[in-house]
């Protein structure tokens, strides 16, 4: 089956009625997912339903968030053309292009070479050529100070304070934090060396990264 004629308005309709409605009103996100071509990213079975309000299943048990929480995940980003960002997680590279058009350079890690590739091959099509995605365990990840924005898109049960240490003084970082059913999505931003500021956005479900620590479990 094919996609519908005019998907240009498919995908507008989406980001109206999804992302929009979600309190999503940055007007370069708003312009930015309406011209990214979500369809191209995700995989052939579900082309049809790249516009469902729904995770998308990816290879190796990952999925393609919701547009809802992409478009807020750069929201609190507030990305400028001149910002260094890193993702966490790049899928199926879409939210990686999002944050490509947006940005000045992109840097991706993704733990499974498969879904990494998917995403070079995805990129590449669509002609982003500022994305740099490489395979990496983020839960090894040790940088200091280097990024003006960080998009964190799995879940961390246990908040981990390495990533908001990679935030240059001023950087924006995106993360979910805890377990379901009751996750927060929280924007932190570094204000000073040793001051960060957290704020928090909204409430979800979202699988945790792989590897990320947990709390312990009791035992009776």
């Amino acid at each position: 089956m094919n996609l519908p004629m005019n998907v240009q308005w498919a995908r507008e309709q989406m980001v109206e009625q999804q992302v929009h409605a979600w309190h999503v009103f940055d007007d370069r996100v708003l312009a930015t997912m309406s011209q990214v071509r979500r369809e191209d990213f995700a995989p052939a079975p579900y082309s049809e339903v790249a516009f469902a309000d729904a995770p998308i299943p990816l290879p190796r048990g990952q999925t393609l968030l919701p547009a809802k929480i992409q478009g807020r995940i750069l929201q609190s980003l507030a990305v400028n053309p001149a910002d260094i960002a890193l993702e966490i997680g790049a899928g199926s590279g879409y939210l990686s292009a999002c944050l490509g058009h947006l940005a000045a350079r992109v840097r991706s890690l993704e733990i499974f070479p498969e879904l990494a590739e998917l995403a070079r091959r995805n990129l590449f099509a669509a002609a982003v050529n500022n994305v740099a995605v490489e395979v990496a365990d983020a839960m090894q990840f040790s940088e200091q100070s280097a990024y003006d924005v960080i998009a964190v898109t799995g879940s961390l049960p246990l908040y981990d304070e390495r990533f908001q240490q990679a935030l240059r003084i001023g950087g924006r970082l995106f993360v979910i934090v805890g377990q379901a059913p009751v996750m927060e999505a929280w924007q932190v931003t570094r204000i000073g060396e040793r001051e960060w500021q957290r704020v928090g956005l909204f409430e979800t479900v979202v699988a945790p990264l792989i590897n990320a620590p947990r709390p312990s479990e009791f035992v009776f």
